[in-house]
């Protein structure tokens, strides 16, 4: 486990590992340290999977629970494209992670990825705009607040016919819009819903036209109206009826999904979960990922111990952030991870010699020969501060 979290954890390289190690322990070469990696790759996704059944037990509420999921991307240094995707859930009132999957860049976002309960009610952007995903979540319990695109799916009236939106806001006289409505699926099913906008105020309604107008542009192609008019409109579609959730609500806790995005960023700006140095498909990258979300359920996990599972929830008034803690638990990690505490400097020239380079075409730089012989004539002449 040192080892897995000396590399995925505080990001130390194979040799860096290597020196670290045979300061701790005995002499050990990066290429030892890199077949013992090698080897615990299930284990690591084994312990991964145990922590989040764990997370993802129904609360002491009862069944109900807010998720809030997303998706997210990661590069190797110098990458062109999408090597990975994260799938990510958390508790939107706790904040705690719940759920993490890594794929290839191929998988989209999907509900799928996710173990959802009966009960849960998930927040979603606009990329999970799919009818026929919607229905079978639905069908097993679980309730929708998504961010809702027009463009990409169309929704009907009681009757079965197609509503035509833009038409529908541009006649509203109010702010805010509530509509029933019903989503079709492939199958010939349906479901039922309901549909809320609000609409911007005047400086954020022309930005947002402004957007739609850079965004045409750029696919060299000429804005329609309707795009126009539909950018002036939060839209969010809901399952949960107008007396459990009004408009005011829905569009304040659709802003709450604003904390997914803080959680990603809390991976990769400070747990450095896009730091990734291994090649694509390779084991090493596997471990990595899987790795470093171990290490950040780990520094949940102390979190939790230190502060208690509920300092930092929504339901209640805030004070704090998690940067700074989990900041300096990190600094702690890295301290227990590395051992430098316990390292016997008896072994430092074996520590450097494990951590030399590699033979390579380009010998490492050194200074002339001329230089060299200067400063040899200089010693040897009692001249030399050298």
């Amino acid at each position: 486990m040192q080892v897995v979290m000396c590399y995925c954890g505080i990001d130390a390289a194979l040799r860096e590992t290597a020196g670290n190690f045979t300061l701790l322990e005995e002499r050990i070469s990066d290429t030892a340290i890199y077949k013992r990696l090698k080897a615990c790759v299930p284990w690591v996704k084994a312990l991964l999977g145990r922590m989040m059944g764990e997370a993802f037990q129904p609360v002491t509420e009862g069944r109900l629970r807010f998720l809030i999921v997303d998706g997210s991307t990661v590069q190797a240094p110098g990458a062109k494209g999408t090597d990975y995707r994260l799938h990510i859930a958390i508790d939107l009132v706790r904040l705690h992670l719940i759920h993490v999957k890594v794929t290839d860049a191929h998988e989209g976002e999907r509900l799928d990825h996710y173990p959802l309960q009966d009960g849960d009610v998930v927040v979603l952007d606009r990329g999970y705009n799919q009818a026929q995903m919607w229905i079978d979540h639905v069908d097993r319990g679980i309730s929708l607040i998504v961010r809702y695109n027009p463009h990409s799916l169309n929704l009907h009236d009681a009757e079965g016919q197609q509503i035509e939106v833009d038409a529908v806001l541009r006649k509203a006289t109010t702010a805010e819009v509530r509509l029933p409505v019903q989503v079709h699926g492939k199958k010939k099913e349906f479901m039922k819903g309901y549909l809320h906008a609000r609409r911007l105020p005047a400086a954020p309604a022309a930005q947002a036209r402004r957007r739609a107008r850079a965004e045409a542009r750029k696919k060299g192609r000429a804005v329609q109206q309707r795009t126009l008019a539909l950018a002036e409109w939060v839209l969010l579609f809901t399952t949960l009826a107008p007396e459990v959730l009004p408009t005011e609500t829905v569009m304040a806790l659709y802003r709450v999904r604003w904390q997914v995005e803080l959680a990603i960023k809390q991976l990769k700006s400070i747990l450095n979960m896009d730091h990734l140095r291994a090649k694509k498909d390779s084991v090493l990258a596997d471990l990595y990922l899987h790795g470093k979300l171990l290490y950040a359920w780990v520094i949940e996990k102390r979190l939790g111990r230190r502060s208690g599972l509920d300092w930092n929830r929504l339901d209640q008034p805030r004070r704090a952030t998690p940067w700074r803690v989990v900041k300096l638990l990190r600094q702690e990690f890295m301290s227990a991870i590395s051992g430098v505490h316990l390292w016997d400097f008896r072994r430092w020239v074996e520590a450097l010699q494990v951590m030399r380079e590699r033979p390579r075409r380009r010998a490492l730089q050194t200074v002339p020969e001329r230089i060299r012989q200067l400063i040899a004539d200089c010693q040897a002449r009692g001249v030399s501060n050298i």
